[in-house]
């Protein structure tokens, strides 16, 4: 049973969120929806995707077994998603799509919007892995 987070599991969330990120990021649906999305439901969607992230996580990474692991278990969904939000930050960057300097609030909305199905392209590649 392993207890740690390997260069190869990085790898993996790097890829697995990159697969989801791309797309969406070209979407111009997302850049508008960050524009007219409330905070409300921004918030609503980061908990959806940490939520639905300890599920996969603890079913199929974990295989429900956390019970003397949840330090490594918590860190590998905190992890996924910061990867997650990386990728997504940098695709939207090359694409000149995250304001972060002249409107930050606009560049955290699409950050948060597209690191939602990027975090599940993450977990769910990383699940492939099964510890």
């Amino acid at each position: 049973m392993k207890l740690y987070f390997n260069l190869e599991d990085v790898s993996q969330v790097f890829v697995g969120s990159f697969v989801l990120a791309v797309p969406i990021s070209f979407s111009e649906e997302a850049w508008s929806l960050s524009k007219t999305l409330p905070m409300a439901n921004i918030a609503l969607l980061f908990i959806l995707s940490i939520v639905f992230l300890a599920f996969f996580a603890y079913e199929g990474v974990f295989q429900s077994d956390v019970q003397y692991r949840m330090p490594v278990y918590i860190a590998r969904i905190v992890i996924a998603y910061l990867i997650s939000m990386l990728v997504v930050a940098l695709v939207l960057l090359a694409l000149d799509k995250l304001p972060v300097l002249s409107d930050p609030v606009i560049a955290f909305k699409r950050l948060i919007i597209i690191a939602m199905p990027a975090s599940m392209g993450a977990i769910v590649v990383d699940g492939f892995d099964k510890e």
